[in-house]
């Protein structure tokens, strides 16, 4: 589906800028299966930690050039000279932590592929490989999200509180929490 017009049902969020409309018309909340799409968006989410999500959306293109296009197999052999690198990219949140976390992140991704897990079922497996459908107002966390959060914590992720493993849900379709009225929500 392109994104829809002007005028159309939509979530509130969605309404203003051109951008943030496009997001949510072209992909927030649809059903995203490819791991690696998958982990690129969770990195996303933990790079805006405190931070509005326009601001990360209006960085993306230049975070995928910085980080490989979030290729893991590339990102997990980022070194310090790589973190120095990043440090200096006014293109991107220069947040130590942040991408010290991908680079870790990237590292577990590919462990997981090396035993055999796929990162796509790991994140599919709390709904049952189905879209959960919520209330279309929740902006913070679940006891789904929990659960998630606590299981990406276990496994060594970082960034990835209740609150922000919701937002990454909502972003990927594991969660539909189009507003009611939006003509993206699943009827």
């Amino acid at each position: 589906m392109t994104a829809g017009e002007a005028g159309m049902p939509r979530c509130g969020w969605a309404q203003r800028d051109p951008l943030m409309r496009a997001y949510h018309d072209d992909e927030w909340g649809i059903p995203q299966r490819d791991p690696r799409m998958l982990w690129e968006m969770l990195m996303l989410e933990g790079f805006q930690a405190g931070l509005a999500w326009i601001t990360v959306l209006r960085k993306r293109e230049t975070f995928r050039r910085a980080f490989a296009e979030f290729d893991p197999a590339k990102v997990a052999g980022f070194g310090a000279q790589d973190v120095d690198r990043l440090m200096a990219d006014p293109g991107i949140i220069r947040a130590r932590a942040k991408i010290e976390a991908t680079i870790a992140g990237a590292k577990i991704f590919c462990a997981m592929a090396a035993r055999g897990e796929s990162f796509a079922d790991l994140c599919w497996s709390f709904t049952d490989g189905q879209v959960r459908v919520g209330d279309g107002h929740t902006l913070a966390s679940t006891p789904l999200s929990e659960t998630v959060a606590r299981e990406l914590k276990r496994r060594g992720f970082k960034f990835v509180g209740p609150t922000i493993v919701y937002a990454w849900m909502q972003a990927v379709g594991i969660v539909d929490d189009h507003a009611i009225a939006c003509f993206r929500r699943t009827p």
